[in-house]
């Protein structure tokens, strides 16, 4: 008790710094705008509001030295595997790129996110309550990536790189190069960030029947993925008004060279993956003379092309020949203005129609031809009275989904229903606060799910395949959650699922193993999460010397404890609980040099629906050490990730004798630079970004802000 008063009055610590800072920022900001230069504000490392969680990755070095995917793994209480996906705090997430939904799943975002450099991302910000503005679709929670720094008038450039590289049977190497450039005139803004990346990496996989010992399938992966990507932007200001034109693109072509064996084979194989996806987007903001009434009106399109070819060399017939595309169209349109009720009231509302057809072939045969059309309306208020807030609203949405395989029509689906949410915060004090929420949402099959044909790799006795008839998930999440300034937070949910969509595996008639998608009648989901930094000045000067002292976060030796525990009630099934333990270890060593050290982990035994863990998930321990030059504008690391080489994976695969685990060149060696061409010129401010438009949002004032 003694240790988490001391840690509650540490974090005050906290704040009280944070708050001097802001003030003599406003008055550095005041004095210096008669020189016709801005101070910018001291980003937060974390940044809780009542809806959302904000990692900074732009400024954490054990964050943004790696991949985007590797980074991602070490946030607390964000657990991604093959098994579980991503998920944060127990909630399934879907993925938003820049404020859009990136519409891709599976084994093309695992390949996106490892292609992506983390050093080319600004922040994630994980939306735990989406309120109605967000589409019902969203289900538990969305994690929106947000790839690019502020804009800056007159010319700037922030280049960035990093190499690695593993040593597991012989070397294996990696390296990519970003870029961001952009520059402003009297007609118009623009941006621009490209790059790329280039992955050797190695992994086996191991399916094995325990009732006699039996492998079923080994095999052994060697892979090489090149991944390309090109975000632009372009502003045009018309007095109060504005224009976004947006244009992304992105390319992975992948190969992997297989090595398998089991009961009655033995094969080479080689595979070659190819993702094609490009996004437009067109933003007109209407802006009026009140500053507080906004009308946006948005148009969408992306298209998503892949192929997956897999060729043995024990057989000249091509294995799988496998190829989908598709096309997702979106309009929308927001609304919202301040009312004099209560002490401040926000309103919002919007429609919003989008349209998605997919289609899948297999050796040029069309085995899947899908379209789905969602319509929807919403209305929503922010409150805030004395010392509380509220967030209420709803979301009406119909959907009309049809389709047929190349054997059968696939059974319409016509429904509309009703979506409420709503959040209500009691503000104990500043920046300490403790909120309880409600939302109904759905989630849609994906197109990974609903996709029949096999998109990873397949031998005689492991296959793996979708549903396209699938139907959709009915969600009711319920949420309390106790938070003291941003550090310290305590929370517990409960998820009921109706209609659950699930992998798993079955045996097969043949006695081999497949992996499906299918939907369960119902399962509850319960999620219990705890944060708390513990500054390591209580061990050495005690509790009241360590009040004396001035805090600057950044400057600061601590540790920070995560624990998140996840159980899933499953009809039928004998169910264990999942506890996930997060620690990260902050401490500023001789020439400011800051040395961080994370480490993940997970007892055994607990299940993930039909998937029962033999060994801990994600465990490793990653070390980085970073250091700043160049007035702050070159920033430097070095790192070490899976020290131990312990990040495998052991599943016992429920209502079978099957066991799967797998394992990958995880212990990686590297490092990563990112340079800002410092402008001479004094009227270089920043101002909004335009490869994205998610912070006007938030500055909007969403509650808790």
């Amino acid at each position: 008790m003694r240790l988490l008063i001391s840690s509650l009055l540490f974090i005050s610590s906290f704040s009280l710094f944070a708050q001097n800072e802001t003030a003599n920022d406003t008055i550095k900001e005041m004095k210096t705008e008669l020189e016709e230069v801005i101070i910018g504000k001291k980003k937060k490392a974390v940044e809780r509001k009542a809806d959302r969680t904000i990692f900074d990755f732009s400024e954490q070095s054990h964050l943004n030295s790696g991949s985007l995917l590797e980074g991602l793994k070490k946030l607390p209480g964000l657990i991604i595997s093959e098994v579980a996906g991503m998920m944060y705090q127990g909630k399934q997430l879907e993925v938003y790129m820049d404020g859009r939904p990136l519409n891709i799943y599976s084994n093309e975002l695992s390949a996106y996110l490892e292609g992506m450099p983390a050093n080319a991302i600004e922040k994630v910000e994980v939306i735990t309550h989406p309120g109605a503005e967000f589409p019902a679709t969203s289900g538990g929670a969305i994690i929106n990536i947000v790839s690019s720094r502020k804009a800056k008038k007159y010319l700037s450039l922030t280049y960035a790189n990093g190499y690695s590289f593993t040593n597991y049977d012989k070397a294996r190497h990696r390296f990519n190069n970003s870029v961001t450039i952009s520059a402003a005139n009297k007609l118009f803004s623009w941006q621009v960030q490209g790059g790329q990346s280039y992955t050797e990496s190695y992994r086996q996989n191991k399916f094995y029947d325990s009732s006699n010992n039996t492998t079923l399938s080994a095999t052994q992966a060697d892979r090489y993925n090149r991944f390309y990507y090109l975000k632009t932007g372009l502003k045009f200001d018309f007095k109060k008004d504005r224009l976004l034109v947006n244009y992304d693109i992105n390319t992975n072509n992948n190969s992997s060279y297989i090595d398998a064996n089991g009961l009655g084979f033995a094969s080479n194989d080689r595979s070659k993956s190819k993702y094609f996806y490009h996004d437009v987007v067109l933003t007109y903001q209407k802006r009026f003379e009140d500053p507080f009434t906004k009308l946006d009106f948005q148009l969408n399109f992306n298209d998503n092309t892949s192929n997956l070819d897999l060729n043995s060399t024990n057989n000249p017939t091509p294995v799988l020949d496998n190829n989908s595309n598709q096309n997702f169209y979106q309009f929308k349109s927001d609304f919202s203005k301040e009312l004099i009720f209560l002490d401040k009231t926000k309103i919002s509302a919007g429609v919003l129609g989008n349209l998605l057809d997919f289609e899948t072939k297999s050796f040029g045969l069309r085995n899947l031809d899908y379209t789905r059309t969602s319509l929807a309306a919403y209305t929503e208020a922010h409150a805030t009275y004395k010392d509380f807030e509220f967030i209420i609203g709803g979301r009406l949405e119909s959907y009309d989904i049809d389709g047929n395989t190349d054997t059968d029509e696939l059974s319409p689906f016509k429904q509309t229903r009703f979506f409420p949410n709503g959040v209500v915060q009691y503000n104990i004090m500043p920046q300490m606060h403790i909120n309880a929420s409600y939302n109904k949402k759905i989630r849609l099959p994906n197109t990974s799910s609903l996709n029949p044909n096999n998109t990873s790799y397949q031998n005689p006795n492991v296959t793996a395949f979708g549903n396209p008839y699938l139907e959709p998930t009915i969600y009711n999440n319920y949420e309390i959650e106790f938070n003291a300034f941003e550090y310290f937070f305590i929370g517990y949910s409960v998820t009921d699922a109706d209609n659950q969509i699930i992998d798993r595996v079955i045996n097969t008639p043949e006695g081999a193993a497949a992996n499906i998608t299918e939907n369960f009648s119902n399962i509850t989901i319960r999620n219990f999460n705890f944060g708390i930094p513990i500054p390591y000045m209580l061990f050495t000067k005690g509790l009241n010397e360590t009040l004396k002292f001035n805090f600057n976060p950044d400057e600061v030796n601590f540790l920070y404890v995560y624990v998140g525990n996840q159980m899933h009630n499953i009809p039928g099934v004998e169910s264990k609980s999942i506890w996930n333990y997060n620690l990260m270890s902050q401490i500023i060593l001789p020439a400011n040099v800051k040395f961080t050290a994370t480490y993940n982990s997970s007892n055994t035994g607990g299940n993930h629906y039909f998937y029962k863990s033999e060994r801990p998930i994600n465990e490793h321990l990653d070390l980085t050490f970073s250091r700043k030059f160049l007035s702050n504008n070159l920033s430097v690391s070095l790192y070490i990730n899976d020290v131990f080489n312990t990040n495998k994976q052991e599943f016992s695969l429920i209502d079978t004798d099957f066991v799967y685990n797998s394992g990958y060149d995880s212990r990686r060696i590297g490092f990563s630079l990112s340079y800002k061409i410092p402008s001479k010129n004094k009227l270089a401010k920043e101002e909004s970004n335009i490869l994205n438009d998610t912070n006007q949002k938030q500055d909007e004032g969403l509650i808790g802000n």
